[in-house]
């Protein structure tokens, strides 16, 4: 009865079988893996943000398969700021990166095409290659003082595909990485262009993370990108911290003759779903304003928890913090005894701590464990202190 894209394992696992016998029965619970910036203490300008969603106008329907003007004028002026030169005509609007990613592969995939994607990376892409009949091909990040792509495992995943007749149509990327927080490098990018342009591929460039970075020189915005075609996908969920307010976009890029022929059929996808309410796209502006108060909260949590992480993890030698340049999370690297699964749940049973293991994130080997750089300081402080009692007393 039902479809073979749907065909998943629900089964819940054993940490999360661990995380819910732990609630049932009550217990203390220091939470590190906070996603919901909505949820943890920030002071939104709840008057303006409000006051922005009753405008009358919503009231009369004015389809646009793009999305309202005055909307797609205030992101352009977002990315004016960033040195990049986008028209309004240039974006799409959609309810959700997530949405902006099925406009995507629905427009450069037919069914059983491959799409080639970082590993570690979000967990999520599992799920939308699958609705989206799209075969996602991973291609290595390695660590070496920093995280960087590896231009070997990607030609090889490609070739290996193309061997087998999976057509690869686009290389995917995370800037900054989710949950590495590593930014694409200049001549990264470079060598990105090249592979796609050579092999008819686009770029995807998921930023949502663009505009919380760690270090100080500015990284590129792939927005900017034109030797080869790409989508730039980002939204306020992250950018102004309103992620219930379901405000997304797909920019395009590249060589204009295909720039053009993409933007008119993503425009027919969008004209297809209309999903972005009337208040939401008129109230765009305010939102997108709402990062220049939002932004400074969270960079000042950010850095506080990494003053607290790096000055705990001085004080033993077995756990250490790797590299972060950008991003809402840290990884921590801790002695391989076994499993991250069974590590995570060992800090739950034992000092009710909550932490994401590697392999949720398809790291390559055991030993890695996910902390929330938004976490409240209190509690991070109090949860990684825990953590490195008992790993120090295992």
């Amino acid at each position: 009865m039902f479809s073979r894209r749907t065909a998943w394992n629900l089964a819940k696992n054993r940490y999360t079988e661990a995380l819910d016998d732990h609630r049932r029965a009550g217990r203390e619970l220091l939470d590190l893996t906070a996603s919901n910036p909505t949820t943890i203490g920030l002071t939104y300008r709840e008057d303006e943000l409000l006051q922005s969603l009753t405008q009358r106008s919503a009231l009369t329907y004015e389809p646009s398969a793009q999305g309202l003007l005055s909307a797609r004028e205030s992101i352009a002026g977002y990315y004016t700021e960033k040195g990049s030169h986008l028209s309004p005509d240039d974006l799409i609007l959609t309810t959700s990166t997530s949405e902006a990613y099925s406009y995507v592969f629905r427009l450069l995939c037919d069914p059983g095409d491959a799409v080639l994607i970082p590993a570690p990376s979000y967990p999520l892409f599992d799920f939308l290659g699958d609705l989206n009949d799209v075969e996602l091909v991973p291609y290595e990040l390695v660590y070496d003082h920093g995280w960087q792509i590896d231009f070997e495992s990607l030609r090889t995943v490609m070739a290996r595909a193309q061997s087998n007749r999976t057509p690869c149509r686009a290389v995917l990327v995370v800037h900054p990485n989710n949950p590495t927080g590593s930014y694409v490098k200049s001549q990264e990018a470079r060598e990105l262009n090249a592979v796609c342009s050579a092999n008819e591929m686009a770029i995807i460039a998921d930023e949502v993370f663009l505009d919380y970075r760690l270090v100080e020189h500015v990284p590129l915005t792939f927005s900017k990108n034109t030797d080869a075609l790409t989508f730039t996908l980002s939204g306020l969920s992250k950018i102004s911290a309103v992620p219930q307010m379901k405000v997304a976009w797909v920019a395009t890029t590249g060589p204009e003759p295909l720039k053009k022929e993409a933007l008119s059929r993503l425009a027919v996808i969008a004209d297809t779903y209309l999903s972005m309410s009337a208040p939401a796209q008129l109230a765009v502006p305010a939102m997108l304003a709402e990062r220049h108060n939002i932004q400074p909260q969270l960079r000042q949590q950010i850095r506080a928890n990494l003053d607290v992480l790096d000055s705990q993890l001085a004080t033993q030698n077995l756990c250490h913090r790797l590299a972060v340049e950008g991003g809402w999370y840290a990884i921590l690297r801790a002695p391989v005894l076994g499993s991250d699964e069974e590590l995570a749940i060992a800090l739950l049973r034992n000092t009710c701590v909550l932490l994401h293991p590697g392999h949720f994130y398809n790291f390559s080997g055991n030993g890695y464990l996910v902390a929330s750089l938004i976490t409240p300081t209190k509690e991070l402080a109090d949860g990684l202190r825990r953590i490195l009692q008992f790993i120090g007393g295992r």
